[in-house]
């Protein structure tokens, strides 16, 4: 079966059509991203903007088409954090899908970290143990840990890297008390959560998904994305903690010259890294693996379970609850 998912994020819309069955790895097939930039498109009372919906719905009639020109069968969208901070997120939802026919799912927060994670233990399997996997997006950070395949413990927190540089940051590069300013922030709300994480024990394996840790690694020397997704590539914390440091004293032109770091993700790197530190060094990570497989591989092996299983309904692994 060939499906389709498209992934409304903060940063990117990103369409994945993949050839996939039940019990079977999904193959990616077709890839196509658009840098969107939606929650710069959130106005001072929350809502999105005329712009930012027009501009939306034009990606989302685009991307069905292009599904449609792959052959895909099955099409599902999601929204995460971006679309879920807006205050008009369902009359948005609702035009676009009157407009283009596309029904877009709002995840939770929690729910981003459940289906991350599954991804991540479906990667590594059941020989990794206890996981711990961090995700760090545009808009919010979610981290899970637990032994199975439903984590024991999840946390989701506004600590995306897009939003913390748009909140805390009024110059490039930023100033130093700003800087000292957010990673108080950072690591404070990261604590004031993180004990259910830890209370579960040991980690065995500590994972990091998303474009904030792939280009870490890379600049901490990690192989390029083009000897492929089965080359195992590391992130010490040590090397996070340096970068972090020097990130935040380059500008933005510096940045992008880095290896592996994309021009349009150059300006919230330094947040990015200051995530990554504190989380690493609270949950006592001195070491993580990427894994290439994240929240729209989790979405697809979800469905993929619930075609396998008739009776099971939902693309949530369970209703929400506290983190």
């Amino acid at each position: 079966m060939r499906l389709g998912v498209l992934d409304v994020g903060s940063n990117t819309v990103h369409l994945l059509v993949v050839d996939a069955h039940p019990g079977g790895p999904p193959l990616p097939a077709f890839s196509h991203k658009v840098e969107l930039s939606l929650a710069a498109h959130l106005e001072g009372d929350n809502t999105l903007s005329a712009l930012g919906e027009e501009r939306l719905t034009e990606v989302v009639a685009e991307a069905l088409r292009m599904a449609e020109d792959k052959g895909v069968e099955d099409f599902m969208a999601f929204a995460t954090s971006a679309v879920r901070d807006a205050g008009n997120a369902d009359d948005v939802l609702t035009r676009i899908q009157s407009e283009t026919g596309a029904s877009i799912r709002v995840l939770s927060g929690q729910n981003e970290a459940r289906l991350t994670f599954l991804a991540a233990r479906r990667w590594f399997g059941w020989s990794s143990g206890r996981l711990l996997v961090v995700d760090i997006g545009g808009g919010s950070l979610e981290v899970a840990a637990g032994q199975d395949e439903e984590p024991e413990a999840v946390m989701s927190l506004p600590l995306g890297a897009g939003r913390l540089t748009r909140d805390w940051f009024t110059a490039d590069p930023p100033p130093p008390h700003e800087v000292r300013a957010l990673r108080r922030h950072v690591r404070a709300e990261i604590a004031r959560l993180a004990g259910p994480l830890r209370r579960g024990g040991a980690v065995d394996h500590a994972v990091g998904t998303s474009k904030t840790f792939r280009q870490l690694a890379r600049i901490a020397g990690a192989a390029p994305s083009s000897e492929g997704v089965y080359v195992r590539r590391f992130l010490k914390h040590g090397d996070v903690s340096l970068w972090a440091e020097r990130l935040s004293k380059m500008d933005r032109g510096e940045r992008a010259r880095l290896p592996g770091v994309s021009e349009g993700r150059a300006a919230q790197m330094p947040a990015g890294a200051i995530v990554a530190d504190a989380v690493m060094d609270l949950m006592s990570v001195g070491q993580l693996e990427i894994c290439p497989w994240a929240l729209r591989e989790g979405v697809i092996l979800k469905r993929l379970d619930m075609l396998a299983d008739p009776e099971t309904r939902g693309l949530e692994p369970r209703p929400d609850s506290a983190a």
